[in-house]
């Protein structure tokens, strides 16, 4: 943590050597390559599509195109235009990860020493459904997340799950719903729970009133309704459970100390409201990763950059990349990274603010992704931006799930707010204020190019989220929270929420 720069230029040094004799390192130079300066002379910044004819070679089976280390996996994801990206995984890139992992997990038994041993509920994202077949010679995705680990630490970690990956082979929604709800009940002494969004717990945690009767027998009597595994049956627990309350979910599992999850950014809301169903639970906002790599981790009250892990570069606002060394309190910028599994100045698309340091080394924020600006007539909103008018916008409030998207509209456009959680009230106009703060948007406004925002309430507004993308053939831990989409069409796909279940809602937010 004291010598940040010195650590990475060894890495990049290391990474450079290592890959000189590959197809893009003899196409690079990287033989020749002596200074950091040199690398960026030689290397261009890089994205998905500078890649792609290279990783087309890896999947036909070439050897040493990107790495010298061979290619194990490629790993399903996609960016912001929703085109399927395969990135490739290697021994190297999964050292890289944990470099960052254990460090994590060390400071967080320290920090928490009753989560030694206990078990915990790690997500595991069902597959991606594809509709084409895979045709490759390396092959496409894990069976599960915990395979990102490997050896000794993937068995480790297999053996605390409260959840078996074997339990959620489905990829049916209600059933993956139902069998995680019945693994975490009967699992008494949960202590950790670790998930992507924040709303995932509050997802399942809806599903419990709906199937409590189900769920307490299934627990009495060691059985599942979907017949996946065979359990022991557990009355004791059932007997337990019959006395509490499912809208309680606090009480459920009186040992869990911590919930890491996305807290920062688009993700920040959502976090709110975790935080109000489990008021006595420690929640911890998680580093951020992406399947191409990991970026910061977190680690003694705050998220320092993984150093030790990949080379990192910032983009600052005015384009220019620098090393980590040269970060500056409060500023922000666009990460790029050069890592084992190949990928070189590639644009990771997160934009971060730099909070402090830990030592040497920057902590980061995460706020948002880069590339995510809506610009239906030059109002250029950005999500960073949309952010955090939402987290003004609803300071007393914990919306459990919150959208701005643009829509054309009467030969012009609008923005709706698609959101869950609150109450009635003058939303519209709020927004509209806070939203002329940005310029181009007051521009727009007053020159009648865009009309005043909506505010739609809707239901299960981030499990329609999710589906929208899973449908598309993404996996659900590779969907990143969004405070704005510049997709026109979301209305189709949420739920809107009824009159009278509206009316039932807020009376009980009155009662409570």
């Amino acid at each position: 943590m004291n010598r940040p720069l010195e650590t990475q230029l060894l890495r990049l040094k290391a990474l450079l050597q290592k890959n000189a004799q590959t197809a893009f390192g003899k196409a690079l130079g990287f033989e020749s390559i002596s200074s950091y300066e040199e690398f960026t002379r030689r290397v261009p910044l890089t994205n998905y599509d500078t890649f792609k004819p290279w990783i087309d070679r890896i999947r036909e089976g070439e050897p040493s195109v990107l790495t010298a280390d061979r290619v194990t996996h490629l790993i399903p994801t996609s960016g912001s235009s929703g085109a399927r990206k395969l990135i490739p995984f290697t021994t190297d890139l999964q050292r890289e990860f944990h470099a960052a992992i254990a460090p994590w997990l060390v400071d967080l038994q320290r920090s928490f020493p009753k989560l030694i041993g206990g078990p915990a509920y790690w997500s595991i994202t069902p597959p991606a459904t594809s509709a084409e077949s895979e045709i490759s010679a390396v092959p496409v995705g894990f069976d599960s997340d915990c395979a990102y680990l490997g050896g000794a630490r993937e068995t480790l970690v297999k053996a605390t799950l409260a959840v078996p990956p074997e339990a959620l082979r489905s990829i049916e929604p209600e059933h993956y719903r139902y069998c995680t709800l019945l693994h975490l009940l009967r699992c008494r002494d949960l202590r950790l729970i670790s998930v992507w969004h924040p709303s995932l717990p509050g997802l399942l945690m809806d599903a419990l009133p709906e199937h409590w009767e189900r769920l307490l027998a299934d627990i009495a009597h060691g059985t599942d309704q979907f017949g996946a595994l065979a359990m022991r049956p557990l009355p004791r627990r059932a007997r337990e459970l019959e006395s509490l309350d499912p809208r309680e979910p606090s009480a459920l599992w009186p040992h869990l100390s911590v919930i890491s999850c996305w807290a920062d950014g688009p993700a920040a809301l959502a976090a709110r409201e975790l935080r109000r169903l489990f008021p006595k639970t420690v929640i911890q906002s998680k580093g951020l990763l992406a399947t191409e790599g990991v970026v910061t981790l977190p680690f003694a009250s705050g998220h320092p950059l993984a150093v030790c892990s990949h080379f990192y570069e910032f983009i600052d606002d005015s384009g220019r990349a620098t090393p980590c060394d040269a970060l500056k309190a409060g500023a922000e910028y666009e990460v790029v990274i050069t890592t084992g599994g190949g990928l070189y100045r590639y644009r990771l698309g997160d934009r971060v603010r730099v909070t402090g340091r830990l030592g040497r080394t920057p902590s980061l924020q995460f706020l948002g992704r880069a590339g995510n600006v809506s610009d239906l007539f030059g109002e250029k909103l950005s999500e960073t931006f949309v952010a955090e008018a939402l987290r003004e916008l609803f300071a007393e409030y914990s919306p459990r799930f919150a959208l701005l998207a643009p829509e054309r509209w009467l030969h012009a456009g609008r923005y709706t707010l698609y959101v869950e959680g609150i109450p009635e009230g003058p939303w519209a106009e709020r927004l509209d204020r806070i939203l002329r703060r940005n310029p181009h948007y007051a521009c727009c406004r007053d020159l009648g190019q865009l009309h005043l925002p909506r505010v739609v309430f809707v239901t299960n507004g981030h499990g329609a989220f999710m589906k929208r993308f899973i449908d598309a053939g993404r996996k659900a831990g590779d969907i990143k929270p969004a405070a704005l989409s510049c997709l026109c069409d979301w209305e189709e796909h949420f739920s809107l929420e009824s009159m009278p279940d509206r009316a039932r809602r807020e009376n009980a937010t009155t009662a409570f």
